[in-house]
């Protein structure tokens, strides 16, 4: 159960919800009182409030009710986790990470299918990408300059190039090699023999012997050959100097047990996050350490028990829960009798007057004047309906299935018609969840802010001038938020008139 994608259902005049569940949990041992603990994905109408600089941009012929309808089928994650009444679910979908090898098409041709490609932060009202992205251009890859012409020179800075630490051409065999790794891992062992921390944290020669044989000793050990131009009795010589034989540590021999155990805290309460990691549990540790440190850490025994155990631990959760039909009457419904607006489920109420008002009005989506169930869809005072179709479309993917006047102006004004292109991060339709009533008109049906301005005095404009000493605009702008001494201002302001 954990991971799947859920249709949830909160109440009747909102579209469906989706949310990718993490576990159900049963505080209370009723099986109708099941918990949902989920992460949410959000729909396009927050784009209402977040600007994006960048968009991607997916080269396919799309027509404009593909257009239209692909937004809906763009959604945005948010890490936040929620709970919500298990009762609350309807069904399941599938959620995608954006493919770009992938045509968009699919999207469209599979009922219930979404996608996203990032994720949206609801305190700071912004959006970032789920996923890494392929820095490529000069910026980020070297330059390869044309290959050179038998008998020409390079003209390169020879110190600016690469250093070489290693010569596969070296005079000594692969025997040779190895038998000077054995000897380097043989000085690791007798080194932390001697050395009194190590002894403690390594008691026994098997634990001893292990570390010796960690990369850093190989590595050192290379170096070391490589530096004495592959002699190995001059190699030697340097790994055990007049001080006592060399001992190379990595972080996970460098890490108390404290440290580890911390580190194992931290990754469970963080993930990978390394930064929140050395803020909130490692100060002491840079980030470069952390990180080497939990690239080692995943090569361990360690890990892999509690690897085991996350297992062992999903296996045992609920995964199963049973959700009762659900038969409630919905108020949206619009019930008639021979034409005549009648009550849904046989009660009358304040509602009769809107449902009767309603009745051969076209769908605000499709215009059909025919549907075998109609539903109220908007504000009252819009007196607007969806046929069954669109309904169910409206419910699902929180949009009308097809576009409206105020859709296509805001395709043909953004994009050329020659233009085979079209961006998956289009422009979000203002009055996506409320009715749009299709007049014709240029006009657009969103309601437009109050416009102001600041009116400075004359007086204003003298204490700027007078004051200037005391005001240091400039270095007030820089700091927006420190305030301003007023009551200075305007003793200066009284002693100069």
């Amino acid at each position: 159960m954990p991971g799947v994608v859920l249709v949830i259902r909160p109440t009747h005049d909102v579209f469906f919800l989706i949310n990718r569940t993490d576990a159900l949990v049963n505080e209370t041992g009723v099986n109708s009182e099941m918990t949902l603990r989920h992460v949410g994905f959000s729909h396009r109408k927050i784009r209402e409030e977040v600007e994006e600089e960048s968009e991607t941009t997916v080269e396919v012929d799309l027509t404009d009710k593909q257009k239209h309808q692909l937004k809906h089928r763009e959604l945005f994650l948010s890490r936040q986790y929620e709970s919500l009444p298990a009762t609350h679910i309807r069904g399941k979908c599938s959620v995608a990470l954006l493919n770009e090898t992938e045509s968009v098409l699919s999207y469209l041709e599979k009922e219930d299918t979404f996608f996203y490609s990032l994720v949206y932060d609801p305190s700071l009202k912004t959006l970032l990408a789920d996923k890494g992205e392929i820095r490529v251009g000069p910026r980020y890859q070297a330059d390869v300059p044309d290959m050179l012409a038998e008998g020409e020179l390079d003209d390169r800075e020879q110190a600016k190039l690469e250093v070489k630490v290693w010569d596969p051409d070296s005079p000594l065999t692969d025997r040779q090699i190895d038998q000077f790794l054995v000897v380097a891992r043989a000085v690791g062992t007798f080194a932390r023999a001697l050395d009194c921390s190590s002894s403690v944290r390594q008691p026994s020669l098997h634990m001893s012997a292990a570390a010796a044989s960690r990369d850093i000793t190989l590595f050192h050990a290379m170096d070391t050959l490589h530096k004495h131009n592959y002699d190995l009795s001059s190699a030697i010589s340097v790994l055990v100097p007049l001080g006592g034989p060399v001992l190379c540590r990595d972080e996970m021999e460098e890490w108390s047990a404290s440290e580890a155990s911390l580190f194992e805290e931290a990754l469970e309460k963080y993930g990978k996050d390394f930064n929140d990691i050395r803020q909130d549990f490692l100060p002491w540790k840079s980030l470069t350490s952390i990180i080497e440190y939990y690239y080692m850490w995943k090569t361990t025994d360690r890990y892999v028990q509690q690897k085991r155990l996350k297992a062992a631990e999903a296996e045992s959760k609920l995964k199963q829960v049973y959700i009762p039909t659900y038969n409630k009457p919905n108020p949206n419904q619009i019930s008639s009798n021979n034409g005549k607006p009648a009550a849904v489920n046989g009660a009358m109420g304040a509602s009769y007057q809107a449902q009767a008002s309603l009745i051969g009005r076209a769908c605000e989506s499709c215009y059909t004047p025919q549907s075998h169930q109609w539903y109220s869809w908007g504000p009252p005072n819009m007196q607007c309906r969806l046929c069954a179709s669109c309904w169910i479309y409206w419910k699902k993917y929180g949009g009308l299935k097809m576009p409206t006047q105020t859709d296509e102006d805001k395709l043909s004004s953004s994009q050329p018609t020659e233009e085979s292109h079209v961006r998956t991060h289009l422009s979000r339709q203002a009055t996506q969840g409320t009715p749009v009533r299709n007049t014709g008109s240029p006009k657009s049906a969103v309601k437009t802010r109050q416009a102001f301005f600041l009116h400075t005095t004359c007086w204003t404009k003298l204490a700027r001038q007078v004051c200037k000493n005391t005001l240091r605009l400039r270095q007030a702008a820089r700091r927006p938020f420190v305030p301003i001494n007023c009551a200075a201002i305007k003793a200066e302001c009284k002693m100069f008139f």
